[in-house]
């Protein structure tokens, strides 16, 4: 799971930092991994030797879709959508903070690193 602070001024001029979550369980990464070609870490490499910056943003516009969500009260599920089945991304989207953070992976290699070691399930955790 990463927590991921984002300052950011809103659309009425008001500075906001917000804490946000994102992450991919197990089974998620299972089917992200098998969807593509060779794996994630395959197709992000492959993109970045190619330099193929229109599909290095639109994977990461993808991945930060699939891990927003929202921590429930009692810590025992990550929400993705709302009981409607409107996935909370799309609300997170239209948002400064969003933006912030798309920027922000797509100017830095290392932060791209950072972020999806971030959300993928930690190991040691996962075998407990």
């Amino acid at each position: 799971m990463l927590e991921k602070r984002i300052k950011y001024t809103d659309y009425k001029g008001n500075e906001r930092e917000e804490e946000l979550f994102f992450n991919l369980s197990e089974a998620e990464c299972l089917k992200l991994e098998t969807s593509i070609d060779g794996g994630l870490s395959a197709l992000l490499t492959r993109l970045s030797a190619e330099q193929n910056v229109p599909k290095i943003m639109e994977m990461f516009d993808d991945i930060i879709c699939k891990a927003y969500g929202e921590i429930s009260l009692d810590g025992k599920r990550f929400i993705k959508e709302t009981d409607a089945g409107v996935p909370l991304y799309k609300a997170f989207k239209e948002t400064e903070a969003y933006s912030k953070l798309f920027v922000e992976l797509l100017a830095d290699p290392n932060k791209q690193i950072e972020f999806i070691n971030g959300i993928i399930p930690n190991k040691k955790e996962a075998g407990k």
